[in-house]
């Protein structure tokens, strides 16, 4: 080889190797503007408010956990709710100053958080609901935020203290929203895709700036939605979350709080998109919106550790109800004094409607029992079992009801971590035995990690040092207090 032909090759390679650093960095940099914007989305979602209103703005950061873990603030810290494993949020949406019932909530659902099983369910209150209230008056649901405001107290609190009250839960946040926030919010994004479940029509919609019209029939537009996904600018996905009386099944007031879920949930998909979160001046007008239109309790580090919890979430997770006259509801339409249309309780009560809500984690997942000897696995699986509470016993008492349904048992201890709610089991043979998995996850009740958390990792490391040739298990189960109600049965 000559010696330029030497330089050559030598330079060709000095080349390759800066270039492969160059696009090292550049994917390091991707990484680095991708998490920036997701933290981004995840403050403005829940606490925008907090940045742009209030005093210290200078030091705003230090209220983001991100930033948190290096200036004093605990990852440790739990919500409101988190320690009962149920955290419940009331969500608003009023019309705003521009519109007629300005303060009226509407749209209200009650949103219950679940972050052992990362299950929501969703429960949408009718705007006609009929409640007592302040010294056991009865009236409308949708007038207590207005009534608060009209006393200059913060009526988001108020009407979730109200629902707090009427279901015998607690209710430990609030995000209330008007119509000219959600409008605009949409539109920054380009709009919302939306699969409307039925065709209908809306004869009556109010006409927006019409309502005193000479003309009766000029205040109302006619509102059409085809079945099938459509895409919406905020107008229209106001006009479809508020539709009331429109021809068939989409007339009920059960139907229009579907609509809204859908809504939120398309609203949400559309604003995590990757795209989406790199668009600064997008979101920070978005910001500039929920700082002029949106009012919430939940703080900063709160809105994003509940985030953390939820974002990876299923849509299978997601179970919605809505409160209504329907047959098999709890609700019945009557006529107040004055003529209006209320909707009282059934019974005379609310107490069949509090059980529900109480219990609606058991009635859409219900325990298993664990003694049940029609449940076995055909496929043979090692378990080792870990006590992720502090009953003394519980381990055991999982175990043997596992070794009735033909699972072996290695080895039966506590866990480094004693606060499980729900049994978790870690796959060790990542999707090697889904039979004998569906069976475990039948037996316990337990949700499957991907992830080994770094405390199992450790007693992995030690196990396998103290006796190397111990065999591996196919799962790794750790029992949860959902198991102590399961066997209790017994």
């Amino acid at each position: 080889m000559t010696e330029i032909e030497f330089d050559f090759k030598q330079k060709i390679a000095e080349e390759e190797a800066r270039l492969s650093h160059v696009n090292v960095k550049k994917e390091k940099l991707r990484k680095i503007f991708y998490v920036l914007g997701f933290l981004v989305a995840v403050f403005i979602i829940f606490s925008a408010t907090m940045v742009i209103a209030g005093d210290g703005r200078e030091n705003w950061y230090n209220r983001i956990p991100f930033f948190g873990q290096f200036f004093g603030e605990s990852a440790d810290k739990k919500v409101m709710g988190e320690e009962d494993d149920r955290v419940n949020i009331l969500l608003l949406g009023m019309g705003g100053k521009n519109h007629d019932g300005a303060y009226l909530t509407d749209t209200m659902i009650l949103a219950s958080l679940k972050p052992s099983t990362k299950q929501v369910a969703l429960f949408s209150i009718p705007r006609d609901l009929s409640i007592p209230f302040a010294g056991n008056k009865w009236q409308k649901i949708n007038s207590i935020n207005a009534y608060a405001e009209q006393k200059k107290e913060e009526g988001g609190l108020v009407t979730s203290q109200a629902v707090s009250e009427l279901l015998e839960i607690p209710i430990h946040y609030y995000i209330r929203a008007d119509f000219d926030g959600f409008v605009n919010i949409i539109d920054e994004m380009d709009g919302i895709d939306v699969e409307v479940d039925n065709t209908f029509d809306d004869y009556t919609y109010p006409a927006d700036g019409q309502e005193n019209n000479p003309d009766y029939y000029a205040r109302f537009e006619h509102l059409h939605f085809d079945k099938g996904l459509r895409h919406m600018n905020g107008t229209t996905a106001l006009k479809y979350t508020r539709s009331r009386h429109s021809l068939g099944p989409e007339g009920s007031d059960f139907a229009r709080g579907i609509r809204q879920q859908k809504v939120i949930s398309a609203t949400k998909e559309k604003l995590l998109q990757k795209d989406n979160l790199l668009k600064p001046a997008m979101l920070g007008n978005i910001i500039s919106q929920l700082n002029d239109h949106v009012a919430t309790n939940i703080s900063v580090w709160e809105g994003i550790k509940l985030w953390g919890v939820f974002k990876d979430m299923p849509k299978e997770n997601i179970h919605s109800e809505a409160f209504s006259d329907a047959p098999d509801n709890f609700l019945r339409s009557t006529q107040g004094i004055d003529g209006a249309f209320l909707l009282v309780p059934k019974t005379g009560n609310f107490a069949d409607m509090k059980n529900f809500v109480k219990n609606i984690f058991t009635i859409i997942n219900p325990t298993p029992t664990l003694s049940d000897e029609n449940i076995k696995t055909e496929e043979k699986a090692l378990i080792e079992i870990k006590n992720g509470t502090n009953i003394n016993g519980l381990g055991s008492e999982v175990a043997d009801n596992l070794k009735k349904a033909n699972f072996d048992i290695s080895k039966i201890n506590n866990a480094t971590k004693r606060d499980f709610k729900q049994a978790t089991i870690y796959d060790l043979t990542y999707g090697g035995k889904n039979k004998a998995l569906d069976v475990l996850k039948a037996k316990t009740g337990g949700i499957v990690e991907a992830d080994l958390p770094t405390w199992l990792i450790d007693d992995i490391k030690t196990d396998t040092k103290n006796n190397p040739k111990a065999q591996r298990p196919d799962f790794i189960l750790v029992v949860g207090e959902n198991n102590r109600s399961a066997t209790s049965t017994n």
